[in-house]
């Protein structure tokens, strides 16, 4: 079957992707104040620990990381977007980009997650994802969406898997990172299976689906699995 040869969009770097709990922007240098105050210091250095950079818990950190966003925000590709509460939009929650940018086979990689303490384990973290993915597979026209990390990354394998991004395989000494070396396990979404995964997210990231505690009702695999049985409604 001939595939339709017509080139993706390229993702906007000026952009608001609205959520209901936060938004996603254009990464600025005045979003590494709020940053820097929820991601530095010795108790976050297992932030960085899979990342190019960081961690920033020495004398002039955040000289260091004021550079390191004045990077991120000036790039290309990746593209960087703040993750910033829609609440309190000085608020900056952390960061994500879109890479690896294949206009031509419609393919393109989410990666550079950094999620503060106060993101991590909430239902604004999995909202974050719902909104890049609908933006790459609805928005940008692209076929596959894909997510890499570090071999021994087990909280971000997880995650992907727990997204709706199937396992690919191992790259095996496929990076030098801080002088060591790096196994890279590959994910992948593909276009066919979004209609899926977002009614999945959708349905997970209502309210309904969660008691007066916060706690979930329904979990995101149980939801896929379910619709994914029935055609995915």
């Amino acid at each position: 079957m001939a595939l339709s040869t017509a080139p993706a969009r390229y993702p906007d770097k000026i952009i608001v992707m609205h959520g209901k709990d936060i938004n996603l922007v254009d990464l600025q240098p005045s979003h590494a104040k709020s940053l820097f105050r929820l991601c530095s210091g010795t108790n976050n250095s297992y932030l960085w620990a899979y990342m190019p950079v960081g961690p920033y818990d020495h004398a002039g950190a955040e000289l260091d990381f004021n550079s390191d966003i004045q990077r991120k925000a000036s790039s290309s590709d990746p593209i960087f977007y703040a993750i910033v509460s829609s609440r309190e939009p000085d608020n900056v929650l952390g960061h994500a980009a879109l890479m690896r940018i294949d206009t031509t086979n419609r393919v393109i990689e989410v990666g550079h997650i950094l999620y503060s303490p106060p993101l991590q384990q909430t239902r604004a973290a999995t909202e974050v994802q719902y909104l890049l993915a609908k933006y790459v597979f609805e928005e940008l026209g692209y076929r596959r969406y894909e997510w890499k990390c570090d071999s021994l990354n087990e909280p971000s394998r997880k995650a992907a898997l727990r997204l709706g991004f199937g396992f690919e395989g191992i790259f095996r000494q496929h990076m030098i990172v801080k002088g060591r070396n790096r196994d890279t396990a590959w994910f992948a979404m593909l276009d066919k299976e979004w209609p899926v995964v977002k009614t999945s997210l959708e349905t997970w990231l209502d309210e309904g689906n969660f008691d007066e505690s916060g706690k979930q009702k329904r979990s995101l695999k149980e939801l896929r699995e379910g619709f994914a049985n029935h055609g995915g409604k």
